[in-house]
């Protein structure tokens, strides 16, 4: 949308952000069976920019498991123009969440994956 991009047509970098949190998250949900909280951005590369008409893909992949915390890296492609269908890698990170009870305070996840 509008809101989310420059005057020169890139996407803002702390869309992407939020993306790639969302999509760190639902990893991180599934595997703690419940609420998360994001505790750490590990790292976040922009590799390239993402332009307004570009249709991106994320993809999360759970890289560790601890008692309570769960790492999660996140890669972002965006497909250029469909018809050229060139696809590019546009971000990388690597998240670090926090399995969270009722009064959001820390739980263990559970040792069944």
């Amino acid at each position: 949308m509008p809101a989310d991009a420059n005057q020169n047509g890139d996407i803002f970098g702390g869309w992407i952000m939020a993306q790639v949190d969302i999509a760190g998250s639902i990893s991180a949900v599934r595997l703690a069976k419940g609420r998360v909280a994001t505790v750490a951005v590990n790292s976040f590369l922009f590799k390239q920019p993402v332009f307004v008409g570009d249709l991106v893909s994320l993809y999360a992949e759970v890289i560790r498991v601890g008692r309570t915390s769960i790492t999660v890296n996140v890669e972002v492609y965006a497909q250029r123009k469909p018809e050229r269908e060139e696809i590019v890698k546009v971000t990388e990170a690597t998240l670090t969440y926090v399995a969270v009870d009722e009064n959001r305070r820390p739980r263990v996840v559970s040792a069944q994956q």
